[in-house]
Order: structure tokens, then C-alpha cells, then sequence
């Protein structure tokens, strides 16, 4: 433990010192005034002190009040050593942060027993520091973990979505990483923006409730068909509803969002503007043009500027337009994402 002794006096300093150093569990060192004192301390982190009250330039109280405003020190105990036997600034230096005090002239019985039990004090809050500190890393350890495992089963089940709707691609994969850029684009928070990466990939779960007849039809789909594969949204809905993480409330929302378009034509509820919710304003840019850019058993992918004018050209009827805007400026993140995707095989519809 470090002790350091503040007093302008060079015999009370190297009585002082002497005393504590006999306690033999600690490091004294001594100072002649409360400037360098102040020095001393933002250089090094000593574990107790002893200041006397009547110092020039810089008194004892105003030495412990400027030392507790800096963060290493808000805790330390800080003897205040003085003859003055006046009750106000006896109260005063509590005020600012004087742990006990020691009487001129001392008994050095007293001296070292106030040190002693000091000591003890400071020994116990660091223990308690690096308890915090342990169990925090703790914690951060188990919470990245299921941070890993939620992760991975999102990916896994978001895979196996992919195969239910008969794509091989990787769909899911750049819905997800173009709703984060976009979301970043948006002065999202990156937790918030992590977890919209990861809610993405549900966005259409509720298709594994979509008969392999419609799903797999190599053809447009008639009107009929169509109502039923509207349906994924409900289904979806259902499956992620009353979920108790953020993520999987998150999920929830941009499954039963991602269909409705910001002039109110879109389904299932012909939500408008701002009544639907941002996350799925997002991901609607996403995985309109991943479908604009992948092969479909009726189309050709389009090209790449051509999906990304046609996004621009939707502004303010599909698409949010600060959405869109965000969507501009991550294009030159997002463009190469899709560069390739013209080669793969054919993938079903979104």
C-alpha cells in the first residue's frame, strides 16, 4: 500500500512518516506542499493520505477537494491532520471529502491505529474493485456466448428457410447486411443495428408455412396464389409473436412490416409513412432489391443499375425516402454485394 504524507513542515512530515512506516506493510513517501502534492497524485495512485490543514498557497481543504474531483481518488481515505479545534471546519472538510482526522499534536498510538484501520479499508475496496471488475468480464464472457449461439441459430434457421423456398443463394445473408448499412446509414445505435442484422434473415419465415406447390411453381403465380403466399406474413407473425429477447421482437416486427409501402399500398395492414415500423422500412429496400438483382424462373436478374435506379425511382411510394437516401449513401458498400449475383442459379420469389 502507498501512503502519502502532505505537510510543509520537514519535522511533522518525517515524524509522521516514521510512525506509519513502522506499520511495515506499506510505501510512505512525503511531500512539502499541497501543489506537488497535486502532481504526485495524477502521476501515481497512492492508497492513503495524511494532509495537514494550514498549508501556504493551497490549504489542506482545498487540497482534499480539488484531489476528490479526480475519478482515482473519489474513494481513497484521506486523513486531514490539524490543531484547529473549530467544529465548522471540521464539517466543512467532511463536506469535500475528508475521511477522519488526527489531532496536533498527535499520539502516535492513535496515528497508527487510524492508518492501520485505513488501510484496511482501502485493501477492501480494491478487492471489492477487482471482484467487480472479475465478475464483469464474467458476464461479458456468458453474454457474448449466448450472443454466439443466438447468432448461430438464427443463421441455421434462416438457411434452412432458404431451402424450404427452394434457393440455394444467399438471400438471406444480403438482406441482412444491406438492412445494417442501411440502418447505419440511419444513425442507428450499432447494438441496434447488430440486432437488425440478425432479425433480418427471419423476414420471411412465415414461408414455411406456404404449400411446395406455390413455393416451387417455375411460373408467375395466379391471383389465388398469390393471397396464399401473402399469407407468410401472418404465419411469420405467428411464429415470432410474445417473443421476451430483442432480437426475436425485432424479427417479429420486420416479418409482419417489410410488405407495406409507404404510400399505404402495401400489405398486410396498407400501413403508411411512419406508421410502419423503421425496421421494416429498411429491410423492404433489402429484399426488394436482392429480388430485383437474383434470377427468377420468370425474369432475368437485373442489372445492378438498374435495381438501384429503380429503388431511387420508388422513393416516396414503396419506399421511405430518408430510407432511400441512407440507401445512396451506403451504395458503394452495398453495390458489390451484388456483383456476382446475376451468375447464380435461379431462386424463388422473396
Amino acid at each position: 500500500m502507498k501512503v502519502l504524507v502532505v505537510d510543509d513542515s520537514r519535522s511533522s512530515l518525517a515524524a509522521i512518516a516514521g510512525v506509519v512506516a513502522q506499520l511495515g506493510d506499506c510505501a510512505v513517501e512525503t511531500c512539502l506542499s499541497a501543489e506537488i502534492a497535486m502532481r504526485l497524485c495524477a502521476d501515481s495512485q497512492f492508497d492513503l493520505l495524511l494532509v495537514d490543514y494550514v498549508m501556504p498557497k493551497m490549504n489542506g481543504v482545498d487540497f482534499i477537494a480539488a484531489l476528490r474531483a479526480s475519478e482515482p481518488y473519489r474513494l481513497v481515505p484521506i486523513i486531514m491532520i490539524t490543531s484547529d479545534e473549530d467544529q465548522k471546519l471540521r464539517l466543512h472538510a467532511i463536506e469535500v471529502g475528508a475521511t477522519d482526522f488526527l489531532n496536533k499534536p498527535f499520539d502516535w498510538i492513535e496515528l497508527q491505529a487510524r492508518v492501520r484501520n485505513l488501510l484496511a479499508l482501502r485493501r477492501a475496496q480494491l478487492e471489492l474493485a477487482e471482484r467487480a471488475r472479475m465478475l464483469a468480464r464474467e458476464v461479458d464472457a456468458a453474454t457474448r456466448h449466448i450472443m454466439d449461439r443466438e447468432e448461430e441459430v438464427i443463421w441455421r434457421l434462416s438457411r434452412a428457410i432458404e431451402y424450404r423456398d427452394g434457393t440455394t443463394g444467399e438471400h438471406v445473408s444480403r438482406v441482412a447486411t444491406v438492412s445494417r448499412l442501411i440502418a447505419e446509414g440511419m444513425g442507428f445505435a450499432e447494438e441496434r443495428a447488430r440486432i437488425l442484422y440478425l432479425a433480418a434473415p427471419l423476414h420471411d419465415i412465415g414461408k414455411i408455412g406456404i404449400s411446395d406447390a406455390i413455393l416451387q411453381k417455375p411460373g408467375r403465380l395466379t391471383q389465388d396464389e398469390v393471397e396464399t403466399m401473402r399469407r407468410h406474413v401472418e404465419y411469420g407473425c405467428r411464429i415470432l409473436e410474445g417473443g421476451s429477447s430483442d432480437l426475436i421482437r425485432m424479427a417479429a416486427t420486420v416479418a409482419a412490416s417489410h410488405h407495406e409501402k409507404w404510400d399505404g399500398s402495401g400489405y398486410p395492414a396498407s400501413l403508411a409513412g411512419e406508421a410502419i415500423p423503421m425496421e421494416g422500412r429498411i429491410v423492404a429496400i433489402a429484399d426488394v432489391l436482392d429480388a430485383l438483382c437474383s434470377e427468377r424462373p420468370y425474369k432475368r436478374a437485373w442489372p445492378i443499375q438498374d435495381a438501384y435506379d429503380e429503388i431511387l425511382r420508388c422513393s416516396g411510394t414503396h419506399f421511405d425516402p430518408a430510407c432511400v437516401e441512407a440507401f445512396k449513401a451506403k451504395w458503394p458498400d452495398i453495390r458489390p454485394l451484388f456483383e456476382a449475383v446475376t451468375n447464380h442459379p435461379a431462386q424463388q420469389v422473396a
